[in-house]
C-alpha cells in the first residue's frame, strides 16, 4: 500500500493489527508506532483469535506478530492468514531467535522477522516494507538463517548441483542470487549494486520464477550448490 491519503494529500497510512499477549508491551508499542504518519494501529489483539477477528473486520495490511501467545500461537495466526487473507503481511517481532521459530514463521509465510532488541525505526522500517511487498529479516536472524541453510546444503551439495541453474537467468540475476546466498536483505543487495529496492524485488521474482526457487532460505541453498556463495 503506497500513494497519498484523499484528506489532504498526506501518505496513505497503513492499517496495523499488534500482536502480543503481555499489556506491558502490546499496549506501549501500539501508541509508539502510531505516532508515524503513515502508520494506523486498527488494533491491539493478545491472542491469535483476536488477530483473526481484527483482520476479519478489517481492512489491514500488516500485523506485528508476536510468536508465544495463548489460544492461538503466531506461527498458526500467521499460516491462517496466508490461506484466507493473502494480502495482509506479517512481520514478526519476538524474543526468540531459534531456528525452529525463525524457519517455522518464515515458512508459515511471514515477511518480515525481528526480534525485540529492534529499535523503532527498525520496526516501523519493517511494517512499511512488508507494506510494500518486501521482507525484512534482522542481522541476528539473518545470520542464523544463512547458518542453517549452509549446515544443510553441506551434504547436499551434489543433489543442489544436480539443479543447476538456468541458462535463461541474466548476470544481474545470478549476482542478486549470490548476494542472498550471502544473507544480504532486499535493501542490502540494493545499496550494494546501486539500484532500488524495487529494482532488486523484481530481479528476485524472476530469478525465483525461473530456477523454481521456494523461498529465501531455498535461495540461499541454490546459491551455495550452485558455488555462488
Amino acid at each position: 500500500m503506497s500513494g497519498t491519503s484523499e484528506q489532504g494529500g498526506g501518505p496513505a497510512q497503513l492499517k496495523v493489527v499488534v500482536a502480543d499477549d503481555q499489556a506491558a508491551v502490546r499496549e506501549p508499542l501500539a501508541a509508539v508506532l502510531g505516532l508515524a504518519e503513515d502508520i494506523d494501529v486498527v488494533a491491539a489483539a493478545a491472542d491469535g483469535g483476536e488477530v483473526l477477528a481484527a483482520v476479519a473486520a478489517g481492512p489491514v495490511d500488516v500485523v506485528l506478530m508476536d510468536l508465544r501467545m495463548p489460544v492461538m500461537d503466531g506461527i498458526e495466526t500467521t499460516r491462517r492468514l496466508a490461506e484466507d487473507h493473502p494480502e495482509v503481511a506479517v512481520v514478526v517481532l519476538t524474543t526468540f531467535a531459534d531456528d525452529e521459530s525463525i524457519l517455522g514463521a518464515l515458512g508459515a509465510g511471514a515477511r518480515g522477522y525481528l526480534t525485540k532488541n529492534a529499535g523503532r525505526q527498525d520496526i516501523t522500517r519493517a511494517i512499511r516494507a512488508a507494506g510494500a511487498g518486501q521482507s525484512v529479516l534482522d542481522r541476528e536472524v539473518q545470520g542464523r538463517l544463512l547458518a542453517t541453510a549452509r549446515a544443510k546444503a553441506a551434504p547436499t551439495r551434489d543433489e543442489a548441483a544436480g539443479q543447476p541453474l538456468p541458462d535463461d537467468l541474466t548476470p544481474r540475476e545470478r549476482e542478486v542470487l549470490a548476494l542472498i546466498g550471502q544473507g544480504l536483505s532486499n535493501r542490502g543487495i540494493a545499496e550494494k549494486l546501486f539500484i532500488s529496492e524495487a529494482t532488486v524485488k523484481t530481479h528476485i521474482n524472476n530469478l525465483f520464477a525461473k530456477a523454481h526457487i521456494r523461498d529465501r532460505a531455498d535461495a540461499v541453498r541454490r546459491a551455495i550448490g550452485a558455488g555462488l556463495a
